[in-house]
């Protein structure tokens, strides 16, 4: 078969025979064409299948990837618990604060040196931290956490691209370093790291809420979607601390320290109707809320932490488990000739010799030779019970980080110059409040109550040590060792009788004692016919001149005691009568 074109202008054009083209001519396998469809069906079969996929199947995961590119959650942080003393007095809240953060890509580019200089000096940075901070992640720094609101105000007006501001919560400390080794404090992301803060972070911090919102290209919220969780703010914990009595311990021993040129102290003030603490300070302290400078011997809660030779302090327990057991009376001479006493080849002496002495005396004159004598009439057992029994050995149930159990050894392995030594408070070791908690015995007529920081509504049961009356027995005895003859007469306070007893030992250092450090005390309570609070204070290394517990450490108490009870509204029970002090009477030196 052939065909003509014919061109344009005309002329003959040439025939194409298609029949005998070799190409066209052959036959397509049939295998070919079956795969061509084949492949066509499974290519429309897999868009098929990937469209159900998306559309039925994986629904729920392609519309979460849709919506993060637009839906956004936003934190709602939960408001940390307050602390509150005894009264409803704030130790610890929370405010909010500004955070200031910035994107480095932005700012850099557009902001020059001197701007940024500038922007160091408004948050209190140095330039050179500022530049290398901004070198650490184009997208997001944080510059400075929870600043006060004037510096934010500073920034604010550099009008710099790139510088924004969070709002989030900051701790303060309403009574700064009065109440700062109870309290504790937390870190920027409010976790708490020392005291309550610590030992209560999962009450007080409660849990966060959210919400999700719809944002713009610019970041700004359009919407609302999805269901809002709301925060649950943390729970207040209520402390049994009285914040008046805190501040003025804090005041009385910081000043202390100050005069005596001392390491350190402590003070505890106890209710003896409810265990409750009133006070427990210590100095040196620190700030909470600014903590720039702090170091690890400000931190330390001495009056938990801290253990040691209780001295002369144990004096009135070894005179109380002998009256106890009928050994003696009060009036029962102890001999105490020469002022010393041989045992095992070691001398105990007293700094003041007395021929003989009443059993009250013992505790009144502070014999070492006295105390030991009575000590060396019981067994062992009897005594490590009785101190066992005391607390000494167990750590004091308060829920409380830092809080030590001290050293009591088994009785056992006792010689009979340790038993001896342990009598006057050598030997053996325990914390401030551990001695504290030990006289309630004293105060609660024979009962041992545990002590809490939160508020009791009930009084505590106790363990009975001793008989009501062997309790009121030592309590003049304590009377007369806090009065004149005795070595706490500045222990004396106006209005109020007082008991108590002082104690001073020398430090351990190394495999021995050092001859030039001390530690001072007195422990007491007041008024003496029914207790209402003890005062333990501790004086750590008086080194400017005086340092027996008499002389260092009873005016403390005689202080604190008066301040506490006039806040708690306790009648005076002595007659107050004008006088003319014209000169101190010094506290006869105790023995060690």
């Amino acid at each position: 078969m052939s065909a003509l074109n014919p061109r344009a202008g005309g002329g003959s054009v040439r025939s194409v025979n298609y029949a005998t083209s070799p190409l066209l001519a052959s036959k397509t396998p049939p295998w070919r064409s079956r795969l061509l469809v084949a492949m066509v069906g499974i290519g429309f079969t897999a868009l098929l299948a990937r469209a159900a996929y998306v559309q039925v199947i994986g629904t729920d995961f392609f519309q979460q990837q849709g919506e993060k590119r637009y839906v956004h959650t936003l934190q709602m942080p939960a408001s940390r618990g307050r602390i509150l003393d005894r009264n409803g007095a704030l130790l610890a809240t929370s405010v909010a604060a500004p955070s200031v953060w910035a994107i480095p890509k932005d700012l850099n580019p557009d902001s020059t040196p001197a701007q940024r200089a500038e922007l160091a000096r408004a948050l209190g940075m140095n330039p050179a931290d500022l530049e290398k901070r901004l070198q650490d992640n184009p997208n997001f720094v944080w510059l400075r956490r929870q600043v006060e609101d004037e510096t934010w105000a500073k920034v604010k007006a550099l009008n710099l691209k790139g510088v924004h501001q969070v709002s989030e919560f900051k701790r303060r400390y309403p009574e700064g370093e009065a109440a700062a080794h109870v309290v504790g404090f937390t870190g920027v992301e409010q976790t708490g790291q020392e005291g309550i803060e610590l030992a209560f972070q999962r009450e007080l911090q409660g849990k966060d809420g959210s919400r999700e919102v719809v944002k713009d290209r610019l970041g700004r919220v359009i919407e609302d979607v999805g269901q809002q969780l709301d925060p649950i703010d943390g729970r207040d914990i209520a402390l049994s601390i009285d914040a008046k009595v805190q501040f003025f311990a804090y005041q009385r021993i910081r000043d202390a320290v100050a005069e005596h040129k001392a390491k350190a102290g402590s003070v505890v003030v106890l209710d003896v109707e409810t265990g409750e603490v009133l006070a427990l300070a210590n100095y040196p302290s620190y700030d909470p809320g600014d903590r720039g400078k702090l170091t690890g011997n400000q931190l330390r809660n001495r009056a938990l932490t801290d253990t040691f030779e209780p001295g002369s302090t144990m004096k009135p327990f070894i005179a109380a488990q002998a009256l106890e057991t009928g050994r003696v009376r009060a009036d029962t001479p102890v001999v105490t000739a020469a002022g010393s006493l041989v045992i095992g080849g070691r001398t105990i002496r007293d700094a003041h010799s007395h021929p003989v002495l009443t059993v009250a005396e013992v505790i009144q004159k502070s014999s070492n030779v006295g105390a030991a004598r009575l000590a060396m009439q019981m067994p062992p057992r009897e005594m490590w019970e009785l101190y066992s029994n005391l607390g000494f050995g167990h750590k004091p149930q308060l829920k409380f980080p830092g809080t030590v159990t001290g050293r009591l050894r088994p009785w056992k392995t006792w010689k009979p110059i340790e038993q001896a030594t342990m009598s006057y408070g050598y030997g053996l070791s325990a914390s401030l409040l551990q001695i504290a908690q030990a006289y309630t015995a004293f105060a609660r007529d024979g009962e041992v109550v545990p002590v809490s920081m939160f508020k009791q509504d009930m009084p505590p049961p106790g363990l009975r040590v001793f008989k009501p009356e062997t309790a009121r027995e030592v309590r003049k005895m304590l009377q007369m060792a806090a009065g004149p003859g005795g070595t706490g007469p500045l222990a004396q306070t106006i209005g109020y009788s007082v008991g108590g007893k002082s104690g001073t030992a020398h430090k351990q250092e190394g495999g021995g004692y050092a001859s030039n450090k001390y530690r001072s005390w007195f422990v007491g309570l007041a008024p003496v016919d029914k207790p209402r609070v003890i005062v333990a204070v501790m004086v750590d290394e008086p080194s400017a001149g005086k340092y027996f517990g008499g002389t260092v450490a009873a005016p403390v108490f005689s202080q604190v005691v008066q301040h506490t009870l006039r806040l708690k509204n306790i009648e005076p029970d002595l007659e107050v009568k004008p006088q003319i002090v014209t000169k101190a009477v010094p506290a006869e030196p105790e023995s060690f």
